[in-house]
């Protein structure tokens, strides 16, 4: 019996020898993806210690952790003269304090989004430790959004700043006491702050010095000092940044390159600003030259209409390089129009001319290339100068000054789709004005964004309607 089953035994296992010979090796599947953060496992000294004295803080997690980019992410609270050394090591992160503590005081170490796992980089966001130096930890906080005054929008990019000093020049000089960036939205929050009064500042801090160092970046101030402790209400900052005075400067005349031997089309070069060989019935018409001229005879161009009579009621101005020359006329819808250039009407700073008499011939567009719109702002509140801005990308193509009705109207608008926004234009010049910080304490003029894009359609009436949050 013992040798059948030994017999029995010995068959199975060539049977199986040759039969999975021939099949493929298959991996074992894995299961899911590691999709998790690290997990906190211990800290030494514990999170919210009070009467805290140790020069370091030792982090063990559940898995291999590594940090990245840690000086974009790292905050400490209040601001130290020498920031933490940061190591780590396995599932270990070590924070070595080199800075001397401060008595009685809350201190918050926020790594940001600069601790992950190594295998698959989940991030731990905002991993944030808490310790006090004296018998407990203050937890007041303060929240609000930082706007861009001129757009209505938000910037992710700028820093909130909270000062003890009142003074003007502490914002340049000193550092502050606290800061915090900003999130997606423009939203900031200050945790772990001590009770008291602050002065409140956001700017964009290119060079890391947390200061306001030139009226060309991007700032923002809180009207009044801001009093943590209890229920503080958010607060709302309008950032703008003021153009830098230039110095004059000789001005040099410009080099002139002669140009290349190679170069056989002695041609004066320029091309005009239609599309299509149509000329827009709300624009001008530009003639753009390839280089600045040194001669232009306007009484050798000619301006006519389709039986080649001249037109008088236009006029004619050059830019500041020399290069464009505005025609502004009242153009008739579908109607031909002809440009006779002498070939002496022009030359350019390579001497270069027209090789002949030339004329250009072009049409205008028709009414039912354009679409009527009709925009009316119920809640608009006229007692704030609202000014109505239509914008394509970060161009403005359109200002209108709200008086007596809350409705614009167009008969002719090219079609596309645009962005709008209302300017609260508290001086009434009919443009956006920066604040001034120092001294003045002027603040912004605002700018309300509309998230609803204006989509026009060419020959339909686009009407909309909107009504404003106040």
């Amino acid at each position: 019996m013992y040798h059948k089953s030994l017999l029995f035994l010995l068959v199975c296992f060539i049977a199986v020898v040759f039969t999975s010979g021939c099949a493929n090796i298959v991996a074992p599947t894995g299961g899911p993806r590691d999709s998790l953060p690290p997990v906190l496992i211990s800290v030494t000294p514990a999170d919210s210690s009070s009467n805290f004295k140790a020069d370091r803080i030792i982090f063990v997690f559940n898995e291999f952790v590594e940090i990245q980019e840690i000086q974009e992410n790292l905050i400490v609270s209040p601001i130290p003269l020498k920031n933490p050394q940061i190591d780590f090591k396995l599932r270990t992160v070590t924070i070595k304090l080199k800075d001397t503590l401060e008595e009685n005081t809350t201190y918050s170490i926020n790594l940001g989004n600069s601790l992950r796992d190594i295998n698959e980089a989940n991030i731990y966001k905002n991993f944030t430790y808490a310790f006090s130096t004296g018998d407990s930890l203050d937890l007041n906080e303060l929240s609000g959004k930082v706007i861009l005054a001129e757009t209505g929008r938000p910037d992710s990019t700028l820093i909130a700043l909270l000062h003890r000093s009142g003074e003007d020049s502490a914002v340049a000089k000193e550092l502050p006491r606290y800061f915090a960036r900003l999130d997606s939205t423009g939203n900031f929050r200050f945790r772990f702050l001590a009770p008291g009064t602050y002065h409140l500042y956001a700017l964009k801090d290119e060079g890391g010095s947390k200061r306001y160092t030139s009226r060309a970046q991007t700032f923002a101030f809180a009207d009044k000092p801001v009093i943590v402790g209890g229920n503080t209400a958010p607060v709302v900052l309008y950032a703008y940044s003021e153009e830098e005075e230039e110095e004059e400067k000789p001005v040099k005349s410009p080099a002139v390159t002669k140009p290349s031997k190679k170069e056989e089309d002695k041609r004066l070069k320029f091309q005009l600003n239609l599309t299509n060989n149509l000329q827009d019935l709300l624009a001008d018409l530009q003639i753009v030259f390839n280089d600045s001229l040194k001669t232009f005879d306007s009484s050798k161009l000619i301006f006519a209409d389709e039986g080649f009579n001249k037109i008088t009621d236009y006029t004619i101005t050059p830019d500041s390089t020399g290069k464009i020359y505005t025609i502004r006329h009242r153009w008739s819808e579908n109607k031909t129009y002809n440009l006779i250039l002498d070939k002496e009407f022009a030359s350019d700073t390579f001497n270069r001319k027209l090789l002949k008499t030339d004329t250009i011939s072009f049409k205008s567009k028709t009414a039912a290339d354009y679409g009527s719109i009709k925009l009316r702002f119920g809640s608009l509140d006229l007692n704030k100068k609202p000014v109505l801005q239509i914008l394509q990308g970060d161009k403005i193509v359109l200002n209108y000054s709200f008086t007596t009705v809350k409705e614009f109207y167009v008969k002719l608008f090219n079609p596309g789709e645009y962005d709008l926004r209302i300017l609260y234009d508290a001086n009434g010049n009919g443009q956006w004005d920066p604040g001034s910080f120092f001294g003045e304490h002027l603040q912004p003029e605002r700018v309300q964004n509309i998230e609803k894009k204006l989509k026009v359609r060419a020959n339909w009436d686009n009407e909309e309607n909107f009504n404003l949050a106040l």
